[in-house]
């Protein structure tokens, strides 16, 4: 799994950084791209990265400011000639599946391809045999969430001595014992698939939260998360307007992170005060003086979503 942030600037673009919408990249696991929000641009950003909308198979909306779903129309309508004939699932809160409705009616776009509307108040919004998203109310002007998706642990890797222990060779049966079927030898003997594999494979937790101030809700969203994506609009010296306007600082990002003891914090949603690279430093220097696996999101860059090391517990 791989995230490719595709706009990482709070309100309005700049020349610098696009507004929100992050891609989350899971060629290996399900061959298929997730999108979380999708401001204005987003499409165009798409274009200029190494993303592809016939792989896009689910939408997650945080929230229905401007800057994190006025992309969506755009991207919806057009999608079907970048190779998107497959259907497309969004998630959003309630007054999603109206906004997207007004507006293709009134735009008279048609969609050839089918198009699901989830309306959720938080709680497990997906599930499949891979992978299950949770999402929780945060605490913005507007009702925001956080998804939490967690990657369902795998099987092992079949172990060559214990299958040569059997008599088994390479063919179907081996297929049969990755899937966690039991399979019959002609000795009359059964072999389940604990006989001959190693441990689960641990999968990934990635946490991705709106726009929020600090609530109680990150900690669960976050625990124990491999990646931890948090807005950090303001430098700590204006947290009280941070406060004011329902955003965190870098500060607050950082000791979330540490609190929930993610493996990795990656900032992103940063006011346009901050108008390049350099200005941004400070924020990231904040941040890191109380979470040290910091880092600030690069637009069109791939960054690798890896396990985090294993730890006994939350920090206090």
């Amino acid at each position: 799994m791989e995230l490719y942030f595709l706009g990482t600037n709070a309100g309005v673009p700049t020349l610098q950084r696009n507004v929100t919408s992050i891609g989350l990249r899971m060629l290996d696991e399900r061959r298929a791209l997730w999108l979380f929000d999708c401001g204005e641009g987003t499409q165009h950003q798409i274009l200029s990265s190494p993303l592809k909308l016939s792989k896009l198979e689910k939408i997650f909306i945080t929230h229905l400011h401007g800057d994190h779903v006025f992309g969506l129309p755009g991207l919806l309508s057009s999608r079907a000639y970048q190779g998107g004939t497959t259907p497309l699932t969004v998630y959003g809160p309630p007054g999603t599946e109206r906004m997207i409705k007004t507006t293709m009616e009134l735009s008279q776009s048609h969609l050839n391809y089918d198009l699901n509307i989830v309306e959720h108040t938080g709680g497990i919004v997906f599930e499949d045999d891979s992978f299950v998203v949770e999402a929780a109310l945060l605490e913005h002007r507007i009702d925001s969430y956080g998804y939490r998706v967690t990657e369902k642990d795998r099987p092992g890797s079949l172990d060559p001595a214990k299958l040569a222990a059997y008599g088994l060779k390479p063919g179907p049966l081996f297929g049969r014992l990755k899937r966690g079927e039991p399979i019959l030898l002609d000795s009359g003997e059964t072999v389940r698939p604990e006989d001959v594999l190693g441990a689960p494979k641990r999968g990934m937790v990635i946490t991705i939260l709106g726009d929020t101030r600090p609530c109680a809700n990150v900690q669960p969203l976050a625990l124990n998360a491999d990646v931890l994506v948090h807005e950090a609009t303001f430098m700590h010296d204006l947290a009280d307007t941070a406060h004011e306007y329902y955003h965190s600082t870098s500060i607050e990002a950082a000791e979330a992170a540490r609190a929930a003891n993610v493996g990795q914090l990656i900032m992103t949603h940063f006011s346009s005060r901050y108008k390049d690279e350099e200005q941004l430093q400070p924020l990231l220097e904040e941040a890191k003086s109380i979470f040290p696996n910091t880092r600030l999101a690069d637009e069109h860059q791939l960054i690798p979503v890896v396990h985090r090391e294993q730890d006994s517990s939350p920090s206090d």
